[in-house]
């Protein structure tokens, strides 16, 4: 069984209540769940939140919520508390709850090596940055691999550095810069 889990936390450093921020007339956590439900390969889609107004408003439009508790830190632990009681789930798929726009083939794609290569045990997806604004921005995360596609590390900061680059602008359009999709498949 292929279980995706959104973590949503009202609490959130940068944007207090961002998974109820009105995208559209739905709450972004409702684009992101409903995105999700596209995926081919996903069996069951669940939130995670420590949050009732959240859970609340989720539970309203049909998702399946598991309220966490509050003193976990991070996203990753919530998927991990939710997970642990899951002992049937074969892949889970832990999809950031501010990415309202992903869409179900992305999370397949990232779902896929899994069944292709029993050394591979956990997948992310990356897309190219083309945009002088996405290499900057803080809220943006960068990726970097080696030749094999394996992600070496990170970052907020622009990454790669590019010494012989003169601008940004040549540094997006000469250099594979890479930033990272909200997804984690284990």
């Amino acid at each position: 069984m292929n279980v995706g889990i959104i973590p949503a936390r009202f609490a959130s450093t940068r944007l207090m209540g961002k998974p109820l921020a009105d995208i559209g007339g739905k709450p972004m956590i409702q684009h992101t769940y409903e995105s999700c439900l596209k995926s081919r390969l996903l069996h069951e889609v669940i939130i995670a939140t420590d949050d009732e107004k959240i859970a609340k408003v989720c539970r309203e439009f049909g998702a399946r919520v598991v309220e966490t508790p509050k003193d976990i830190a991070t996203g990753s632990d919530r998927i991990a508390y939710v997970a642990s009681n899951m002992p049937l789930a074969d892949i889970i798929v832990n999809i950031q709850g501010d990415e309202p726009f992903i869409q179900g083939r992305m999370i397949d794609e990232a779902i896929e090596p899994l069944f292709f290569d029993q050394n591979v045990n956990v997948s992310t997806l990356a897309k190219k940055v083309t945009t002088i604004e996405d290499l900057n921005s803080p809220s943006i995360p960068k990726v970097v691999f080696d030749y094999h596609n394996f992600a070496l590390y990170f970052s907020r900061s622009p990454i790669p550095f590019v010494r012989d680059a003169r601008t940004d602008q040549e540094r997006i359009t000469k250099y594979d810069i890479y930033k990272h999709v909200g997804l984690y498949v284990y």
